[in-house]
């Protein structure tokens, strides 16, 4: 861990302490926390085998330090929330709009780290993918809030949903997420095009279909079965010939 990585978790760190004492509604940052206390450690550990950029790693931590400041108020109770809702003359709190959008926006391009250089896609799927993905993962925690609701404290499930009496609520998160991580797209296909002389390059070569391609699906599937049955006789015909050699077994004589 370098030095300004070491400052990150320590920001990290003290923002999560000030966030544990005295929370507004203390099960529902219990609950809001459940995904820190699986995430931050997979974040600390695989960062020894696969170090990201110190651009993903502050990203990463803005997003922590907002998630961290809702859930010591609730998300629907934070101060900033209200001044927006007041200067904007919203009808809710802004400030879990606000996180939803900044998941897309700031993660995003860590997604796109690590579909860079452990996918190795390229072009067109190194801005979809990352927007895809993080669509998917507002998605399922919309479902794990739902889950969470179904199965908690009914004012600490209430709490944490902090739908504000928007039935439309989760769509509308999701499609903040969208949003943010589509700008975050739109920022870095700029900034490459900007200064990358083979943007353009990779990005038609990503629809290349090389002329060895052959279909997948029922194609593949038979493939791999064929490939199965000739190993399984292949492994047969080695025991049938064990079975049938030469007999070292002698014939005990008679007395």
């Amino acid at each position: 861990m370098t030095r300004y990585q070491k400052t990150l978790f320590v920001i990290f760190l003290g923002v999560w302490l000030w966030a544990a004492i005295n929370p507004v509604y203390p099960d529902d940052w219990l609950l809001e926390n459940l995904l820190v206390f699986i995430f931050v450690p997979i974040i600390f550990f695989t960062g020894k085998y696969f170090k990201l950029s110190n651009v993903s790693y502050t990203l990463i931590t803005i997003f922590m330090v907002l998630h961290l400041i809702g859930s010591h108020y609730t998300y629907a109770e934070v101060p900033f929330g209200y001044t927006l809702q007041d200067l904007f003359n919203a009808e809710r709190n802004m400030y879990d709009r606000i996180v939803h959008f900044s998941f897309g926006f700031l993660l995003a391009y860590p997604v796109r780290e690590i579909f860079l250089r452990i996918g190795k896609v390229k072009g067109f799927w190194g801005y979809y993918l990352p927007l895809d993905l993080t669509l998917s993962f507002s998605a399922l925690y919309e479902i794990i809030e739902w889950l969470t609701v179904l199965t908690s404290d009914p004012s600490a499930g209430v709490a944490f949903l902090g739908a504000q009496g928007d039935i439309w609520d989760a769509q509308k998160d999701m499609l903040a997420a969208g949003v943010g991580a589509l700008i975050a797209m739109i920022v870095i296909a700029l900034i490459n095009l900007k200064y990358n002389k083979r943007f353009w390059k990779e990005f038609k070569t990503s629809f290349k279909i090389e002329k060895n391609d052959e279909p997948l699906g029922e194609v593949k599937l038979r493939e791999l079965i064929e490939e199965k049955i000739a190993v399984q006789k292949e492994r047969l015909k080695r025991v049938s010939k064990k079975s049938s050699g030469p007999s070292t077994r002698t014939t005990p004589q008679k007395k």
